[in-house]
């Protein structure tokens, strides 16, 4: 199962340079604030919602069975996965609602440390792969991206810290990667080698982003390096984001994948 997992991940590779809808990154600029993504250009991007259609985290498809997202995103058998979607609110949109077959939150997480803050979905049925719809890849254990690389995180949350609600469509933010040295002075001891945090440079994720994707490009490639985990509160642009760090727990993905 590792094995065609990471097969769907160099497929995409492959069809990376003649994706139907590339992104649009020349803006480069925040989720906070608000700058809209070109439709489906993050075809990995998940929606997790209510059964009433609220759009509560994000997520990331990583092959046509299984998708990741943060450990505190309140996943239940009731919730509905949404996949190819831009406008949450457009009823005409063709996209894919799959319902929880089984939920696998890291056995480590902390919800007070917010360590380990990574959570995999086994979708009830395979995701279809098609121009809207396809994973991204995932970053391994051996990796590095280094500080200062900037990289990319996408979502529907909040576009201001006071926003009544979360966006209608799709916003993308671009985000250095920081040390976690630096980091610290923002967050003291509280930052660990389970994490990673990009931003402090006027953007930043906000409120709904969580479980989102970070990713950064290796060969050509977007690839998840991160998963939207926390930041200060009122979503301070000059604060960095932190994330779930994939290249450290990709051996847990590995292995939960591997046993289900």
């Amino acid at each position: 199962m590792v094995f065609l997992w990471i097969l769907s991940c160099f497929a995409f590779v492959g069809a990376a340079y003649g994706s139907a809808f590339p992104p649009d990154i020349s803006g480069y600029s925040d989720i906070v604030n608000g700058e809209e993504a070109k439709p489906h250009s993050w075809p990995w991007q998940v929606s997790l919602q209510k059964c009433n259609g609220f759009h509560f985290c994000g997520g990331s498809l990583i092959n046509q069975n299984w998708v990741v997202t943060a450990a505190h995103c309140p996943v239940r058998w009731s919730t509905r996965v949404v996949l190819g979607a831009h406008n949450l609110r457009s009823s005409t949109a063709d996209v894919q609602v799959i319902g929880v077959g089984k939920v696998f939150p890291h056995p480590d997480y902390n919800d007070v440390s917010i360590d380990n803050d990574i959570q995999l979905i086994k979708l009830a049925s395979p995701a279809q792969i098609n121009r809207r719809v396809s994973p991204v890849c995932v970053a391994e254990t051996r990796d590095n991206f280094p500080a200062g690389t900037t990289c990319m995180t996408t979502g529907w949350g909040r576009t201001s810290s006071n926003a009544g609600k979360t966006a209608t469509r799709l916003q993308q933010a671009a985000l250095p990667l920081l040390t976690n040295k630096k980091c610290r002075r923002f967050f003291s001891s509280s930052i660990t080698s389970k994490m990673i945090c990009a931003g402090a440079n006027g953007t930043s994720s906000c409120y709904g982003d969580s479980g989102g994707p970070l990713v950064c490009q290796k060969a050509g490639a977007w690839t998840l390096v991160g998963v939207v985990s926390f930041g200060r509160k009122g979503c301070d642009t000059m604060s960095p984001g932190v994330y779930a760090r994939v290249t450290a727990l990709r051996a847990w993905i590995d292995r939960t994948i591997a046993a289900n």
